[in-house]
């Protein structure tokens, strides 16, 4: 048992050792950004100072005001410490504050339907915006209505032979 513990700890790196006030670059690897690909996206992002230490393992960060969206707490996994340049009189430049993706969400006004299609739960969305345009209704994946889960219990409920989020095919 004693062998497996030195190899463990060969392999696992400690946490960095970051205090409040300590600026660190964030990676974008949760964060959504105009890009058109991933690989074309900026790996890190930052430099943010570090307001409070939650844990050995979560920081909470001084985010940029249109970054509202964010919950400004991160993993340590998710944070690089800021390293000064040992090259006298030479600052390194900030990359350009990437321009986070801003998605207009709509207001489901009712659902009118579900089915499967391509093994894929869809809904028949009937939009607020549209409410009085009845062939405005839409068809949309069972992912783009995380934010209504009343709408589909209450269709579930007036229809429980539709298929639905705990239902399998038929």
């Amino acid at each position: 048992m004693n062998r497996f513990k030195r190899y463990a700890k060969k392999s696992s790196a400690s946490p960095p050792v970051v205090n409040p006030g300590d600026m660190i670059w964030l990676s974008s690897k949760n964060i959504k950004q105009t890009r058109p690909t991933k690989k074309l996206s900026q790996i890190l992002v930052g430099s943010f100072p570090i307001l409070k230490k939650i844990s050995t393992h979560a920081n909470h960060l001084k985010l940029p005001s249109q970054w509202k969206y964010i919950p400004p707490v991160f993993h340590i996994s998710l944070l690089e410490t800021v390293k000064t340049s040992t090259i006298p009189n030479w600052n390194q430049e900030h990359p350009p504050s990437i321009i986070m993706k801003e998605e207009k969400e709509w207001e489901v006004s009712q659902i009118l339907d579900s089915k499967f299609k391509r093994r894929k739960l869809w809904y028949l969305v009937k939009w607020k915006c549209f409410s009085q345009d009845t062939e405005r209704s839409i068809l949309e994946p069972a992912d783009n209505l995380n934010n209504c889960p009343e709408l589909v219990k209450d269709l579930n409920y007036s229809y429980p032979d539709k298929p639905g989020p705990n239902l399998s095919r038929a």
